[in-house]
């Protein structure tokens, strides 16, 4: 399949993609992803190993769609998991106020 990455075409086959992420440890994932084999790896590390350019070069939208038309399952970015909420003597010294007691 002929897509454009950052401007440049590519010939993308997705044997082709699943051989060349063999061996590849996936990293932490913390946006968009993408399923080969039985590893979740993030679309950037995977768009940097087959096109061979920096990530910063093209962005996330870009492989998800050209991994998507191969046939892989994407899958959007995690929710954000909400923070705990600090406790009445954390807050209070945060703020500079006495504490309670």
């Amino acid at each position: 399949m002929r897509c454009v990455i950052a401007r440049f075409p590519f010939d993308f086959v997705k044997d082709e993609v699943r051989q060349s992420m063999k061996g590849v440890r996936p990293e932490a994932v913390t946006g968009e992803s993408v399923t080969i084999g039985r590893r979740r790896y993030p679309v950037k590390q995977v768009g940097e190993v087959i096109t061979r350019q920096d990530r910063r070069d093209f962005t996330a939208g870009e492989m998800t769609r050209a991994l998507t038309r191969l046939g892989f399952t994407c899958n959007p970015a995690p929710a954000p998991v909400p923070a705990a909420p600090a406790s009445l003597e954390a807050a209070s010294a945060m703020l500079g106020a006495p504490t309670p007691g």
